[in-house]
């Protein structure tokens, strides 16, 4: 069975998504990521100590979309990834790695730096660049959504997955400010039963741990 590790709110939903969509069986267990003293199991799979990654079989993996990729490529075809061919592939693509390197990556700074800075270095220089940089980057989000309802076009895909964790994380823990296109959009991609699934068995894996 496939292992995700993973945090209540990080990455590791995107695995999880792609593994529900798909009808996969799977795991999760839970990383602590502010403890004071690391899981030493958790440091043998990623000793880069970030989020998520997965164990299938002798595979381990890590990096959001990587995982991603290489569940739809082992484990597929599936409608998640439209093929080279399809005129989607291009749009879906962009907006599958956009996500990530181009909108969550930017976003942890000010989160980060909101957060758990000392008080005096949480306005800084940097922290307002990545945010500046992520808002432009927002308005490719924005110009998909005034043409189609997925950024890959009429249907749902993997792309979704990548960009809707990016917009709930500014959103909901940075004070990135949606408009209502894209909150009508994250209404519909969190709408869907694969997602609800995803995010209960993440919980479902907190409560094991922990005992509640």
């Amino acid at each position: 069975m496939i292992t995700v590790w993973g945090g209540q709110t990080s990455r590791s939903i995107r695995a999880a998504w792609v593994l529900e969509e798909m009808g996969l069986p799977y795991r999760v267990r839970q990383v602590d990521m502010l403890a004071a003293e690391k899981d030493q199991a958790w440091l043998a799979v990623n000793p880069g100590d970030f989020l998520p990654a997965i164990e299938d079989g002798d595979v381990t993996m890590v990096e959001s979309v990587a995982i991603m990729e290489y569940l739809m490529g082992r484990y597929g075809p599936t409608p998640l990834q439209p093929s080279a061919d399809d005129p989607a592939f291009p749009t879906y693509q962009q907006f599958l790695h956009l996500g990530e390197a181009g909108l969550a990556t930017l976003i942890m700074i000010p989160l980060v730096s909101g957060f758990i800075a000392p008080k005096a270095e949480r306005d800084n220089w940097g922290a307002r660049w990545a945010r500046e940089c992520a808002e432009r980057r927002l308005l490719l989000v924005r110009r998909q959504l005034a043409r189609a309802p997925y950024m890959a076009g009429d249907r749902f895909t993997a792309a979704d997955i990548s960009v809707s964790y990016a917009l709930n994380l500014g959103a909901n823990h940075a004070g990135f400010v949606l408009s209502d296109a894209e909150h009508a959009y994250l209404a519909r991609t969190t709408a869907r039963d694969a997602y609800k699934r995803a995010f209960d068995h993440s919980h479902e894996g907190l409560a094991a741990q922990t005992g509640d």
